[in-house]
This record gives structure tokens, sequence and C-alpha cells, in this order.
């Protein structure tokens, strides 16, 4: 129970790769407030199983002018967090000439601007009681690029030296600031890719298979536990050795 007594906020943890570190940490005796657009299908049976850990939040993080006051209303709902895990992410994929100007900023505003201003607002309240772990969900692609996201690796690029500028300036007051950089994960989003693009990205990863949400979600737990006490301001890459 590594993460027991804290008190977890996890965005975009409806499916996916929120939803599994959500499930891992309720495993490990965290109380979990997830948030995401709508509401998962199962949220009540979820909610009966985690015992009443798992508390639930709709929220736009696309509309930059009410993420703060979201954000404020939970932390006094909860009384302030331990870990905040920045999950909450779009694609809006084309190649740079086709790519619109409003589809650039707007996975901008979701991926990286809403990922600001949930750290900043919970952020204030974790320097006042000089403890904490903030967990940025960054990409592969935001240390390599790819073709047809630049928007996309944009994003993720800007979470990166977020991450570590954060950690600069929260260190000293016991709060840590880590960033996650999963490569091919199945997910619904790579579910949607054809066989012969599957088998092409099969064919780059030394380990030769797709990860996992929950290869993802078990790192994210050793940066939200006091295991990873003395480590601020890492990219770690979870990409079965893609770019070695």
């Amino acid at each position: 129970m590594r993460l027991e007594g804290k008190k977890c906020l996890i965005t975009g943890s409806s499916r996916g790769i929120g939803r599994a570190i959500a499930e891992k940490f309720l495993s490990e005796g965290a109380e979990v407030w997830g948030s995401s657009t709508k509401e998962p299908p199962d949220l009540e049976e979820w909610i009966g199983k985690s015992g009443a850990k798992l508390h639930w939040k709709c929220a736009d993080l696309g509309n930059l002018e009410t993420v703060e006051n979201v954000i404020e209303e939970l932390i006094k709902e909860s009384g302030g967090f331990d870990v905040l895990v920045n999950n909450a992410g779009i694609t809006r994929d084309n190649l740079s000439f086709r790519m619109t100007l409003p589809d650039f900023r707007k996975v901008l505003d979701v991926n990286l601007s809403a990922a600001f201003l949930v750290a900043r607002t919970l952020g204030r309240d974790m320097l006042r009681k000089k403890r904490g772990s903030i967990i940025n969900m960054a990409s592969v692609v935001g240390l390599h690029g790819n073709g047809g996201q630049a928007n996309y690796s944009a994003s993720k690029a800007g979470l990166i030296g977020l991450t570590k500028s954060l950690a600069r300036e929260a260190a000293s007051r016991n709060i840590r600031v880590n960033a996650l950089a999963p490569g091919y994960i199945s997910s619904d989003m790579t579910a949607a890719m054809s066989d012969a693009a599957k088998d092409a990205m099969l064919g780059i990863i030394p380990l030769k298979r797709a990860g996992l949400p929950e290869d993802v979600a078990a790192a994210a737990l050793f940066f939200a536990s006091d295991e990873s006490s003395y480590i601020t301001g890492q990219v770690l890459s979870i990409d079965g050795g893609m770019f070695i």
C-alpha cells in the first residue's frame, strides 16, 4: 500500500492510461479524484468497487477560463492533494502543411496550457504544505518528433520543458516534478491503426510488443510514491527501447 493516506488528482482518467493509473493508485491505498469531459459509463460500479475512495469531476480542461476554478473547487472538496497526474490530452493529427491554426492551438490548449494551469493552481497548495509530487504525461514524440503530429509533439515537448522548470522552482519546498514519456501503448487510438502501421511500429521496438496502460501506471506509481523521493526533473521513457 505505497500510497496509503495520499490524495491524488488524475486528469483524463476515464479510460486508457489515465484509467490504469487511477486503478493502480486505488489498489495502493490512495484516495483518487478523477476527471474527464464525460463520466465513464461504469462510474457507479467503479466507485462501489473502490470502497468510496474514488471521486469524480466532469470538466472540460480545454476551456482555459474555467480550469483554475475547477481545481480550486477540488482542493476545497479534498482538503488538498499529495499527487497530481496531468494526463488529459487530445490529438488533432495532420501534416503540418495542412494543419489548421485552430487545430494546432486546441492541442496546445488542452495538452500544455491546461496542464500548466492545473499545476500552478494545485501547486500553490503544495507549496504551502511543503510536500507533493507532480507527474506530467509527456510522450516520446515530445522528445523525438513525429510526422503528422506537429501540434501534439510541440505540446509534449513543451510539457517536458514545463516539468524541468517547475522541478527547479519547487524543489526547495519538497515538491518533486517528473514526466513520463510513453511510446507505442495499446489504446483506443492505436487500435484504429492499420495492421501495416502496427507492424512497422513493432519493427522498431526491441521488446517487439506494444506497451500496456499498466506499464505506464507502474511508472506513475513509482513517481507518486516515496520510493522516488530523491528524483525530480526527470523524463522517463516507457517505449520498449524504441529510442535507445
